[in-house]
């Protein structure tokens, strides 16, 4: 998995590429706790090169809104392939988090 954070004014995109598993999880909780600490609390996951997402990593994705919200932001995901989405569905996740098209759009509107 490789992660990659882009500052876009007042909100930081943390793209995923490949699998976001047991072993990427860490990296993205970590990187979510990295913004936050430095007063960056609204974040977007871009998802659109994520191929699988597991329980980890739904559990980093879970830890990362929490962690947000704590600190008076929030956590938005966007760009989510249909493979992706399907477990969302699954798991009912796709009513926890906020999705949308692309991560210029996730802070439309507020």
């Amino acid at each position: 998995m490789n992660l990659a954070t882009t500052e876009h004014g007042d909100y930081t995109v943390i793209s995923i590429a490949g699998r976001l598993t047991a072993t990427g999880a860490p990296l993205l909780r970590n990187a979510v706790s990295d913004l936050v600490d430095a007063g960056t609390v609204r974040i977007v996951v871009d998802l659109a090169q994520t191929e699988f997402v597991d329980s980890s990593g739904l559990g980093a994705l879970i830890g990362g809104l929490k962690r947000a919200r704590v600190a008076g932001g929030d956590l938005r995901i966007a760009s989510v392939p249909e493979q992706v989405h399907a477990v969302l569905r699954l798991t009912n996740l796709d009513r926890v988090l906020s999705l949308h098209p692309t991560p210029e759009t996730a802070f439309d509107g507020r």
